[in-house]
């Protein structure tokens, strides 16, 4: 590896962390380069550990030893700066100690995501990307197989994505589907039950659903506010809702992804109020 100390802004190695505050400029440039932005060290070392490769890490020198031992064979430069150097640099105070500039993984096919899965979640549209990064950590801590996400869904390696989800979105399996909703005959022909999570009259409650749930679901979730699609409502299998009280009538959807995965575990028991 190589340390370079940083003394001159104006380096093309470093546009990778400039202006990481202009979304718009973020979104045009990663997915044509190839890159995303993995923040602290506890991402970059996910990022590793799933087999990424770093083009190069910004950090400051205070937080050379943390990352050194991750990064022994890397062999691209680590830039080291001052802290208001960093920040002129990218635009906001890197408390967080680390950046680095990696290359995105090629995506596996829908049919290998789904070849051993038993529960996947699918996300219609959802464009927070805060809300993306919660619901691939719910997607790990709770033991659901892949996400699948829809042509206009956020991108989950965008850098809020990946530090909300704690990195976990560099170790759930997941890829764009290639259209939507006619996506969702993919997830039928691998054995799938397509569980929509939305308001309906003829929902059954998640509490129900759970308790005799088929093999393989497919939970799809819709965007904020305007929810699921017609046409997505009209490709699922089951209308599935969360039972709410005191007038509240949904939750917001990374918390409701984080409730339906734990109810539908696999091996989990059945509550004993569940309906059949």
């Amino acid at each position: 590896m190589r340390i370079t100390p940083i003394s001159d802004l104006d380096r093309p190695e470093l546009d990778d962390y400039s202006r990481l505050t202009d979304v718009a400029l973020r979104r045009k440039r990663e997915p044509e380069d190839g890159l995303y932005i993995a923040e602290s060290s506890k991402v970059i070392s996910r990022a590793l550990a799933a087999g990424h490769r770093p083009r190069s890490i910004l950090l400051g020198e205070k937080w050379l030893a943390d990352i050194e031992p991750l990064v022994r064979e890397f062999d691209g430069d680590i830039f080291v700066g001052e802290p208001a150097l960093l920040e002129q640099l990218t635009g906001y105070h890197l408390h967080r100690g680390a950046l680095a500039s990696m290359h995105r993984p090629a995506l596996p096919t829908v049919a290998e995501i789904l070849q051993d899965a038993r529960r996947v979640v699918v996300l219609e549209d959802i464009v927070d990307h805060t809300n993306v990064g919660a619901i691939f950590r719910a997607v790990a801590g709770l033991g659901a197989d892949a996400v699948l996400v829809t042509p206009r869904c956020a991108d989950p390696l965008y850098r809020r994505s990946v530090r909300v989800s704690m990195g976990t979105v560099l170790q759930v399996p997941w890829t764009r589907l290639p259209d939507w909703p006619e996506g969702s005959d993919l997830l039928r022909a691998a054995g799938f039950e397509i569980a929509a999570l939305a308001l309906s009259d003829d929902a059954v409650t998640l509490d129900a659903y759970a308790a005799d749930p088929p093999e393989r679901v497919a939970l799809l979730f819709g965007t904020e506010g305007d929810g699921l699609s017609t046409n997505a409502l009209r490709a699922a299998d089951r209308v599935v809702t969360i039972p709410m009280l005191h007038g509240v009538d949904s939750l917001n959807v990374a918390a409701a992804s984080a409730v339906a995965l734990w109810a539908l575990r696999v091996g989990a028991t059945p509550s004993a109020g569940a309906e059949a």
